[in-house]
């Protein structure tokens, strides 16, 4: 086997070369296609971006690169929200990396971002002494959800994913929040940061026990909650449902989406019991909804009529991640799509005012029930 340093240099040598698919070869599965798409994000905001390896330091499975970074923010891809500036940045940092069987398995990088956002022209120059913000502050809270948006009367949303689009929901509840579904793993950080804001979390209440929805809360030591029939999938150590069938999915997203679900996961769940139709959560009723997961759940308080939903239905393309119209979910990750349409039309006749889902943006106005109905009988 090569030597740690060995590896941590042909990783950076193929960053130096922008050759994005050697880079991600080096990286164990599971973290692989993070690391496409944060690059993939980073080399399209910064065209010209070089990162330079100055000097490695090797102790065993573990290698400290100090590298070397300069770019010029000219797009066409966005830094989070922020579009093109024209901006040069010069900066310094460094990664650590474990690495075992000849690829790197975990890695956190450091930087000053202070420095970062200061010379993209974000802040003002600082006054005094700039903190040491590593990637886990600048970068993990852009992508896996920073501070909370509030959406209604004692309700909030955390973003996260790559992009941002996977919908925590946090609830208040008797001096606390209840949190409705926890996504990716990488979440776990940003939620238990908003429970500090909010008085503490209570417990978590998951939607299904999906990976994408289940990964978050493995981080978190609160007891957790689900559906009767979610449970044995949610102390499941699989990251997979035994009725998703990703061969319908595109050709391209096949092969990526066994490493994508098994990055998002954070493995098996203790359940501290369990909640069904009827049952009442923080002020809101809990409706059962099955088809894409035999026991999804979604929450629903009438007196603003504001539907927390999960994956009922979608508004993005998984094939893609593009945003676009409500939608039955893909049939690939359905237990039986027939019944998931009949679910959304049961939602409508509740007539909500405004409809949030597991991913993106919600459900809302004058025509919201036409806008379900056309989501249940939706191709797919």
């Amino acid at each position: 086997m090569a030597s740690s340093s060995v590896i941590a240099k042909r990783y950076f040598d193929a960053l130096t070369r922008r050759d994005l698919e050697a880079a991600v070869a080096c990286w164990a599965p599971g973290a692989a296609d993070e690391v496409g798409v944060r690059f993939g994000d980073l080399f399209d905001a910064f065209p010209d971006l070089r990162i330079e390896l100055l000097d490695t330091t090797t102790q065993r499975e573990r290698c400290v690169v100090r590298w070397h970074a300069t770019g010029t923010f000219l797009g066409p891809g966005h830094l989070e929200d922020f579009a093109p500036n024209g901006a040069q940045i010069s900066i310094d940092g460094c990664d650590v990396l474990e690495i075992r069987e000849d690829q790197i398995v975990a890695g956190d990088f450091y930087m000053d971002g202070a420095e970062v956002v200061q010379q993209l022209g974000l802040i003002p120059a600082p006054r005094g002494v700039s903190a040491l913000a590593n990637s886990r502050t600048w970068l993990r809270n852009s992508l896996y959800g920073a501070k909370p948006e509030a959406i209604a009367a004692g309700v909030w949303l955390l973003r996260g994913g790559i992009p941002r689009r996977m919908n925590v929901y946090l609830i208040e509840d008797d001096g606390g929040l209840t949190v409705f579904d926890s996504g990716s793993r990488q979440m776990s950080r940003a939620i238990r940061a908003a429970g500090a804001r909010f008085g503490g979390i209570r417990r978590i209440v998951l939607s299904h026990a999906d990976c994408d929805h289940r990964g978050g809360a493995a981080g978190i030591d609160l007891p957790i909650y689900c559906h009767p029939l979610e449970k044995s999938a949610a102390q499941s150590a699989s990251p997979y449902r035994d009725y998703w069938n990703l061969g319908l999915l595109s050709s391209w997203a096949r092969p990526i989406y066994p490493r994508l679900l098994a990055s998002w996961d954070g493995g098996s769940l203790e359940i501290a019991g369990t909640v069904q139709e009827g049952d009442e959560i923080a002020g809101f009723k809990v409706l059962h909804l099955p088809g894409h997961a035999p026991g999804l759940i979604a929450l629903y308080r009438e007196e603003d009529g504001l539907a927390l939903v999960s994956d009922l239905f979608y508004t993005l393309n998984p094939d893609t991640g593009l945003g676009n119209a409500a939608h039955v979910p893909h049939p690939a990750f359905n237990l039986d799509t027939n019944q998931a349409r009949e679910s959304i039309r049961r939602l409508a006749t509740l007539g909500p005012k405004v409809v949030w889902p597991g991913f993106a943006k919600p459900v809302s106005g004058d025509d919201i029930d036409l806008q379900l109905q056309r989501a249940a009988s939706a191709a797919v």
